[in-house]
């Protein structure tokens, strides 16, 4: 059974950081692309960031790009984001999600592409 648990949110003011930290577990964890989401209170879900399987490809999102930046850690099943300069319209339900087999890391992070997901983890920007 495929687990995937995100860690890290919390509360931050404007123009701070913060790491979201994702565990998953159930799968080989190397052999697949990884993507973050977030949704917003009556916004839909929106990519993030994506990363391939290797590490070696990423992409960010027009609204995130220079500032977050996604890594794996490949022998410890781990996925992170570092957020810089948050905003507060950067509130949301963070997620954390496993990319279908072969997906291709290079364009824009879609959900329909993502298999499993997690719970999320509320991130708060607030001052």
């Amino acid at each position: 059974q495929v687990q995937v648990v995100e860690s890290g949110g919390g509360l931050v003011q404007p123009g701070g950081s913060l790491r979201l930290s994702c565990r998953v577990s159930g799968l080989r964890f190397e052999d697949y692309a990884m993507g973050w989401f977030r949704q917003a209170p009556g916004k839909e879900r929106e990519g993030v960031s994506c990363i391939s399987a290797s590490g070696h490809s990423v992409y960010d999102g027009v609204s995130v790009k220079g500032r977050f930046v996604i890594s794996r850690d490949n022998k410890q099943n781990m996925l992170y984001l570092h957020m810089n300069d948050l905003t507060e319209d950067e509130t949301a339900i963070y997620y954390c999600a496993v990319a279908v087999p072969g997906y291709g890391v290079g364009g824009p992070v879609a959900p329909d592409h993502f298999g499993h997901w997690g719970q999320g983890t509320q991130v708060n920007v607030t001052s």
